[in-house]
């Protein structure tokens, strides 16, 4: 079995409330753990150091797509050879870091995606529809079909990830590493996971529905016509 040296990726913006609970599960499992504050007007920064991550923060809000290559390269500096990527804002559930670990081992050349099991939580139809949307799409950019193309609980091979080249801007990034990497060849292994949603009038969710999806449309067609 590979020597693998995993490290925990969060990206984070406005998680007061949730980022040191979140980075304690983290670490209950991994050794380091980098939060990527992208900009937050609240105290995450404070509150992820305090739970015992290391924080490196954006002045202003650049998205996703930023904070999580912003995060890889650091890690990959700092000797990690996978980052395991998980929200800040809870829905991401430390009990099936080990499960992401183990496929990571087990496939370490391996881009391994948490697929979400909702179960009989109660998820926006509209939400539901876009998955299964997208899902389709990248299916045919990628050549391979992904039971959950946009979970963003991940493990990256940094090296092979960082060489791809992937550009995308905020949630689109995500959705142009699966592709890109399943055109290099890269192994995609999916494994089934649990998340947890919060009650509808308690969710906090930075993804706008419109701007955010077509964007990743626009990613997705650009890479189908050859023109990213």
């Amino acid at each position: 079995m590979a020597t693998i040296r995993v490290a925990g990726l969060i990206p984070a913006y406005d998680c007061a409330t949730t980022i040191a609970a979140v980075v304690r599960g983290a670490l209950a499992h991994l050794e380091q753990v980098l939060v990527v504050d992208d900009g937050s007007r609240d105290a995450t920064s404070a509150c992820a150091r305090e739970a015992g991550a290391d924080v490196l923060r954006f002045e202003a809000n650049r998205g996703k797509g930023a904070a999580l290559r912003a995060g890889m390269a650091a890690l990959a500096e700092r000797g990690a050879t996978h980052a395991l990527s998980m929200d800040g804002d809870g829905q991401h559930l430390a009990r099936e870091v080990p499960t992401l670990l183990a496929a990571a081992h087990a496939h370490p050349t391996a881009l391994i995606v948490g697929a979400r099991r909702i179960g009989t939580q109660d998820v926006k139809a509209v939400k539901l529809f876009g998955n299964r949307f997208a899902n389709r799409w990248v299916e045919i950019a990628a050549g391979i079909a992904l039971p959950d193309s946009q979970s963003g609980l991940r493990v990256y091979p940094l090296a092979a990830t960082l060489g791809l080249g992937a550009s995308a801007e905020r949630f689109a990034f995500e959705t142009e590493v699966v592709i890109r990497a399943a055109r290099a060849g890269i192994s995609i292994e999916s494994v089934p996971v649990d998340v947890y949603y919060p009650p509808p009038d308690e969710r906090i969710s930075h993804y706008a529905p419109w701007r955010d999806t077509l964007r990743i449309i626009g990613v997705v067609l650009g890479l189908i016509f050859r023109v990213r």
